[in-house]
Formats: C-alpha cells, structure tokens, sequence
C-alpha cells in the first residue's frame, strides 16, 4: 500500500504546484534573490582577485621564463647573448631603482626598465613619446600630477653613487611623455625608460631579472637549457605562469584577504536571510493548505508521505529558483566591468566562469530551500484532519509562542550578552567573541521575535491608527499575526543591522583616522629648521602665499623629564583644520596636553599634575586632555605660547604647517614647489630646512576605511534585497491567504484604493518593526566590535544617515506591497466570499 500511497500524494502535491503557479512563483522569487545574492558575491570575489592581479601584478601574459642570477645583477651583455639565443622572441631587462628630484624635500621618483611597447610592455603611452636616446624619461600619471611634470619638462635626478652610497649624482633628464602602468610599481611616482638606457639612472650596473617571450613551438625545457647557459649555473629559472600565480597571491593579501573574508562571512548571511524568508514563505503557502492535507490525512495518507511529498515540491522549487538566479547574477557580473568603466570610469576585469560554484549554489539553494520546507511541512502534516477541517485560520496566525521557544530565546539571549560583556581571557578573543554574540542576539531576535511584535508595534504603530480606518486594520491585520509578521521582520531586521552596523562601524573609525591623522599629520606639509628657526619674515612671506592655506608657525623646546628627552610645542592646533578632530579645548596658561605615548610613559591623564623643567625652573602645569599617538608634530607635550616662553624658547619658529590650498595632487605639487622656492629665496641657510610632505599617508588611511565602507554597504544592500523580496512574498501569500477578509471588507464597503493602503501600510509595518529591531541590534554590536579592534576610537552615531535608512527601508517595503495590494483589489467581493482564489 506504500507505494500507491506514495504516488497519489506526491502526484496530489505536484498537481496543486501546477493548479496554483502564483504561489509557487511568490515562493520561488526569495530563493531567487538568495541564489543571485550568493552567486553574486562569488563573481564580486573573483572580479576583486582579478582585478587586483591584472592591475597590481608584475609579470605580462606573454612572458615564458623569468631569469636571475642568484647573488648577483644580470649584465647588460648576457640580456644581449639571451636575445640571440635560438627560440627567444624578445628578452627585456628588468631593473627596479630610483632617485629623488633635485629640491629641498625629497621627491622620490621610482625608475624602472620597459621596452615602452610590444607583448612584454608593462606602460602604455597616454601623452607625448616613449625616451628613444640617453637623458629622457616617461613618468606616470602619478608623478605628472604630483611633480608637475609634463612632456618637455627638464628637472635633474639625484641617483645614489653605485661606488659611495653617501654621495648622489646629478643627472639632467628632459621628460618625453606620460604612461600608465598595470604593474605593481605603477601605483607610486615613476619614471621609466628601455633596458638599454636605464643606466644612468640605476644606482646598480646590470638588471635585477630577465623576462623572455619565447618563439611560438619553442620547446621550453631546451629554451631554459640555453638559457642558463648563459647565465650559469647559479641563475634560477622561473616559468611566466609560475611568476605570475605568485604575484596574484601576493596581490589578493592583505587589506584585499579582510575584503576576501568579509565576501565569505556575507555568503553565510545571505544564505540565513533566505532560509528564513524561505521559510516563513512555506509556512504560510502549508498554512493555506491545510484543508487539503487534512483531507489526504482523513482518507488514509501517512504523515511521513506527506512530509516527503512537500519536500520534494521544495526541491523542485528550489532547483528551479536556483538555477535562475545563478544565470542571472552571471550576466550581471559580466556585465559589471562594463557598466563600472561607463558610469564611474573604474577598470575593473571580467569575472570567470565557475561552474564549480554555480553547481555548488544551485544545489545548496535546493538543500537550503528543502530544510527550509521541513519545518513548516512538519508542523502542518502534524495537524489533526478533524481541526484543519474546522478552522481556516493560519498556523502563521497563532499568536501563543511555545513554552520551549521562549526559554531557548532567554538562554540565547543571556549567552549573548555574557560574550558581549566579558571580560576576555585573551584580548585577541575579543573580536570572534563578540561576532560570536551578535550571532546569538540574533537567534534570540528569532526565537522572541513574536513576543517583541506587539509592544514595538504599539508604539510604531500609534500614528498609523490616528490615520483612521486603513490605518487601524493595517496594525490589527500586523499584530494579528505575531508569528508571521515576527519571521518576515526579522529578516529586514537583519538588513537593517548589517546597513546600520556599517554605517556606525565606518564613522567611528573614520573618526578614529581623523583623530590620530590630526595628530600625526596635522597639515599638508611642514617646514622643519635647523637650531636658527625661522624669523617671523619668513613665516609671513609663506603665509602670502596663493598655493597655501592654514600657514601656522610653532616652536619647540627639548627638555629632559625623568631620565628622557621629550619635545614641547606651542603649536595652536586649532589655527588648522584637522584641530577640529583634536580635544585641546582645555588648553589654556598653566595646562598641557600630553600625547597618549608620553602619557602613559609618565603615567599621568587629564587633571593630573604635570611639572616640566626648564633653564628658569620648574614649571608647573595641569594635564588638560590627553592625545593619541604622538601628538600634533610629533610633540609629546603641547603648552600656550606663554608657558614655552617661560621654559626659555626662542623667539623664531622651530617649523611651520600648511596644507595646500586645494587637495588635488596637482595643487599640492604646486604648493610643495612654492615651499621650496619660499625657502630657497628667504632663508639664509636653506639647506638647514627640509620640507617633508604629511598628507600621502593620512590619505591612504581614509581611501582604504572609504573603500571597505563601500565594499561592506554595497554587500550588506544584497541582504536588503533578499528582505525587501521576503516582504513582497509574504505579502502576497497573505493577500491570497486573507481572499475572504478582503472580500468580506469589500462587501462591508471598503473601496478598492483603501484596501490598497491597508495592504501597502502592512508591507510597510514590516518594515517598521525590522528596522526598530535591526537598529536595536546592529548599532550597540557596531560600536562592540570598533571598540574591539581600536580600544580609543571616539563612538559616533550617524543619526542623519541612519534615519535615511531607517524610512527608505519603511518606504520600500510599503511599495513592495502594492503589487499584492493591486491584486487583491481585482478580485470581487462575490468572488472572494465564494472561495475562489
């Protein structure tokens, strides 16, 4: 009996997922999104690692053998034996050097060796020609901006002395042309020139490696041979493939492997968000099919042939949905690089076709997509024929929560904030145990979220029901079913903490960058005497100065303090813009500010004495604040004028600060240029001042923090996706679902554009409650987790941003309802009081 058994009701189950496609359809478009959102970031991962080799790495496609001579420089003689060897096309002689621009501060300039053209060419020629004689150079991109050096352009090159490495050559060079660079040198100021014309500039004889494009058949096992005759015995040879699958791991470390790692952690979170949107969408689709299974139960049909017949209708419907969504996230990832050289003008390279992980996506969307099944097919296979065939009311209705959810929600819930509490055994568990409590807050979200529904919606709900009738039955039609409306909040509650989490998280360390970057790197530039200072003429002519902004003079006076030399400044923080992130409000006579190094050496904070020697005495002083790092200037101690004078400084500046009067690289050049003749026309003795530039690294740090806010919001915005679907499916469930109530209020006389609203405020109450929820939760983990990994940085909450967040995602789940909303709307009240669907 087994058998016909099994048959009939999955031939029953397959039969109702044709009759009723709709439903099967709304279901589906959750696993979609899941399986695009999944498959999508496995082609971002490889679109990263892509782009990062073919931009970053330093060996061509085209090259075949990689040669050195181990312990010693390849000869200009031995590259030209290398080229006259059978079975070599081409051979480049590769040299990496460099020298600085002939001024007062040090300009570097990278040197490297490139034929300019052809298969082995790492530039390509943007403007004027490629050096073709002695004494020319091309300069990148880079370098043009940041020197001001255009084709035409004649500086002089200090090159370090290959015989004496305390002395420098001067070298005229005339620049030719600029490039751009896919190699990894390319990303600094460069300059480059043939193999054959490199010399003067290199502060070695010979080349660091040889790359070789070997003839077309050309065996490379006897091309090596050669080769290393050449070069003898010692020389290591190196395929081109082998280069390069190096370089490429190389390439993908560092701040890209934590991009990497974020990618793998967000895959886990997508699949989550679609398990329970899955799930909560089964639920309800069993739910209204109750009746039936109730009947298949009445005639004779074993419980477990139900479970396995509603399995199997959600493996179907997740093979299918799976499929779907993997094809198209693989037209979307190949049409990225397009679409981000078009609008943004950003060369990213195409991602490949994996169809290992297509095949994984698809099948783990189908398991996922069965487990999520499981659940919801237990708990209604599990409903008695005789009470199924006497309700029409939901399982997704039922408002009391089981006695073993609860308690398993205050258990997850007291683990959570155990972890989060601490204190640690091993401050290096700090941050995965806090990850680790964010995940169980989140399962206790889940386990109580329908508890959490009714008090959160009587507040949120409160303005709603003022609005009159549509208002009022959208908080009941919500708050009557607490277990539904729990299970699809819940997962934009997710969206909105991972979003809000992000947004918290880049503020404070942004913050955090701009408190030490203020502290390090307080101006573009600055000015550094020798023991004569500079005169207050000098100090104004610079802050005439057009290309300048923010000229802000200092002194400083070394003093000894318990066995070590610390340097006191009178520098005015707040006379420049970076003051502003800098807690020296309290500054004042008789106070200091201490840096936090020399704070903590000295064991001293704010309010505590402080007491400075000096030729006239003792000086006495309270700590007013104290600042990270070093200080502004690399100052351990900063004082008011008043105070410095009393401690026997002199009269002249030790320094000046200032930064450029715009942040583009060209400005700065220009700045920097105007600095050097500043100094070279005014100061008496001007190889006694150097001018060092501050702003290059407090740029990286704030491009990077940039890049991974942007990378982590642009993730995190797929997880709003997969909830704003989740919304839109359960919606329309519902609408089906609640046919008669809708017609019911129809016949009662509610016309078809209140019924709209009602069903379109629901959406958007959904909204409501997850982002009540996800913010509750993602900004307190935020600040947990930057106060891990950066103990001072500063908690900043970006109301502003967070708030956009917070109504955009109301605003987009009430117009994910309207679709379901429309469809309600056409059917009649005749009809929908008759049953029909």
């Amino acid at each position: 009996m087994n058998a016909p058994w099994r048959a009939s009701v999955l031939g029953s189950q397959l039969a109702e997922l044709l009759r009723r496609p709709r439903r099967s359809v709304t279901t589906g478009m959750s696993v979609l999104v899941a399986a695009f959102v999944v498959f999508a970031s496995v082609l971002a991962q490889q679109i990263a690692t892509h782009t990062a080799v073919d931009r970053f790495r330093g060996t061509p496609e085209a090259v075949s053998l990689v040669a050195t001579a181990d312990g010693s420089r390849v000869s200009a003689a031995a590259v030209r034996r290398i080229r006259a060897l059978p079975g070599v096309a081409e051979a480049v002689g590769r040299v990496d050097s460099g020298a600085s621009l002939a001024g007062l501060s040090e300009r570097w300039l990278e040197l490297h060796a490139d034929p300019g053209t052809g298969p082995l060419s790492q530039v390509r020629l943007v403007e004027g020609g490629y050096p073709d004689r002695a004494g020319r150079l091309a300069v990148n991109r880079r370098a043009a901006e940041e020197f001001g050096l255009a084709p035409g352009t004649r500086t002089t090159l200090l090159v370090p002395d290959p015989e004496n490495a305390d002395r420098t050559v001067k070298v005229a060079v005339t620049v030719t042309g600029v490039v751009e660079s896919t190699a990894t040198e390319g990303q600094q100021a460069g300059g480059y020139t043939t193999d054959a014309l490199i010399a003067p500039f290199a502060d070695l004889p010979g080349f660091d490696r040889v790359d070789i494009r070997a003839e077309a058949g050309a065996p490379q096992g006897e091309l090596a041979g050669r080769v290393r005759a050449v070069l003898g015995a010692d020389a290591s040879l190196h395929t081109g493939s082998a280069v390069r699958d190096r370089e490429a791991r190389e390439a993908v470390g560092g701040d890209l492997r934590e991009v990497f790692l974020l990618l793998a952690v967000f895959l886990g979170v997508a699949v989550g968000a679609a398990a329970l949107v899955a799930t909560s969408a089964f639920r309800i689709v069993f739910a209204q099919r109750l009746r039936q299974l109730a009947l298949l139960r009445a005639i004779g049909a074993p419980q477990r042939r139900l479970v396995t017949a509603l399995a199997v209708e959600g493996a179907l419907v997740g093979t299918a949905a799976g499929t779907l969504g993997v094809l198209l996230a693989l037209g979307a990832g190949h049409l990225a690089p397009t679409a981000a050289r078009r609008l943004a003008g950003q060369e990213l390279s195409a991602p490949g076709y994996p169809v290992t992980y297509a095949v994984l996506v698809v099948v783990g969307t189908m398991l996922v997509t069965v487990a999520a099944v499981l659940a919801p097919a237990l708990s209604a296979a599990r409903v008695s024929p005789l009470h199924a065939l006497r309700t029409a009311d939901t399982v997704a209705g039922e408002r009391r929560v089981r006695r073993g959810r609860r308690i398993a929600g205050f258990v997850l819930a007291a683990v959570a904030v155990g972890l989060a509490a601490g204190p640690w055994p091993d401050q290096d568990l700090g941050l995965p145990l806090t990850v680790a409590s964010a995940g169980f807050a989140f399962l206790a979200l889940i386990a109580l979220g329908p508890l959490l529904v009714r008090p959160v919606l009587t507040v949120a709900g409160w303005p709603l029901r003022r609005l009159g009738t549509t208002g009022r039955l959208a908080v009941s039609g919500v708050g009557g079913t607490p277990r539904r409306a729990a299970a699809v909040s819940v997962v934009v509650a997710l969206g909105v903490a991972l979003v809000s989490g992000a947004l918290v998280a880049v503020a404070c360390l942004t913050g955090h960058l701009e408190r030490t970057g203020a502290a390090e790197a307080p101006a573009d530039f600055r000015v550094a005497a020798g023991e004569k200072g500079l005169d207050a003429t000098v100090v104004r002519q610079i802050a005439a100065a057009p290309q300048l902004a923010h000229v802000t003079g200092y002194r400083t006076l070394t003093t000894p303090l318990d066995g070590r030399e610390i340097e006191v400044s009178d520098l005015d923080a707040d006379a420049l813009p970076t003051g502003r992130h800098l807690d020296t409000a309290g500054l004042g006579p008789g106070s200091a500010v201490v840096s936090a190094d020399m704070a903590d050496l000295l064991g001293v904070r704010a309010g505590d004495p402080l007491t400075l020697p000096s030729r006239h005495g003792d000086i006495r002083l309270t700590v007013a604040a104290t600042l990270p790092g070093e200080g502004p200037g690399l100052a351990d101690v900063l004082v008011v004028p008043s105070d410095l004078d009393r401690m026997g400084a002199s009269k002249n500046a030790s320094g000046v600060l200032a930064d450029a009067a715009d942040d583009s690289l060209g400005a700065r050049g220009e700045a920097q240029r105007a600095l050097e003749s500043l100094v070279r026309e005014h100061v008496p003795d001007p190889d006694d001042v150097s001018v060092s530039v501050l702003a290059q690294d407090r740029d990286g740090n704030q491009d990077a923090v940039r890049t991974m806010g942007t990378i982590a919001l642009g993730l995190v915005a797929l997880t709003v996706l997969i909830a704003v679907v989740g919304v839109t499916a359960t919606t329309s469930l519902t609408a089906i679902e609640r046919t008669r109530e809708f017609g019911l209020l129809r016949a009662l006389g509610l016309d078809g554009g209140a019924l709209r609203r009602t069903i379109a405020l629901e959406a958007g109450l959904y909204g409501v409650l997850g982002g009540v929820l996800g913010l509750a939760l993602g900004v307190p983990y935020a600040w947990l987790v930057v106060r891990t990994v950066v103990t001072d940085a500063p908690l900043r909450l970006p109301a502003p941003q967070l708030l956009l967040v917070f109504a955009g995602l109301a605003a987009l789940t009430a117009l994910a309802g309207l679709l379901p909303a429309r469809r309600a709307t056409r059917i009649t009240p005749m009809t929908a009081l008759g049953g029909a669907e």
